[in-house]
């Protein structure tokens, strides 16, 4: 079931995506409703799942892991047994950022990110090629990130 979202719940994730931190009294001059009417507008969107959690975005170059890399994963078969194995350990991987199972010419796209080359061959070596499944990898290092965490359209 989806949740019936107005401009003005619209208004208040737009402001919120940009800057999570806001107190609810800035939220609400932000958007133009009462500090009251907007903190129930955000338990609302909590609980119909609209609004999932709030994070922070991070400076990863400073937190030594400024290489990123997209792996494309393609396993030895495709069934739901290897689905599930792969999913499950790929779960407890250090350096993995994303993983989408997707349609395509591979099975699984990895956002990972590491200290540099050197880390990523490791990490390729050492838990990537040893997961279940894993017949094949092809690697994308990302020269410059260009946009991050974006933001909402229209």
């Amino acid at each position: 079931m989806f949740a019936i979202i107005d401009r003005t719940d619209l208004r208040l994730i737009r402001v919120l995506h940009a800057d999570a931190r806001l107190s609810v009294t800035a939220l609400a001059e932000r958007i133009g409703l009462s500090p009251n009417a907007t903190a129930e507008r955000m338990r609302r969107l909590q609980r119909e799942g609209v609004i999932a959690g709030f994070t922070l975005r991070l400076d990863w170059a400073a937190l030594g892991r400024g290489l990123i890399a997209f792996v494309e994963v393609k396993l030895d078969r495709t069934d739901g047994e290897v689905f599930d194995a792969f999913a499950a350990a790929v779960r407890d991987v250090a350096g993995i950022d994303e993983c989408h199972m997707v349609a395509g010419g591979f099975d699984y796209l990895l956002k990972t990110r590491h200290a540099d080359m050197a880390a990523y061959r490791a990490f390729l070596a050492d838990a990537l090629a040893t997961l279940p499944g894993v017949r094949e990898t092809r690697t994308y290092v990302v020269m410059e990130e260009v946009v991050a965490g974006g933001a909402l359209p229209g």
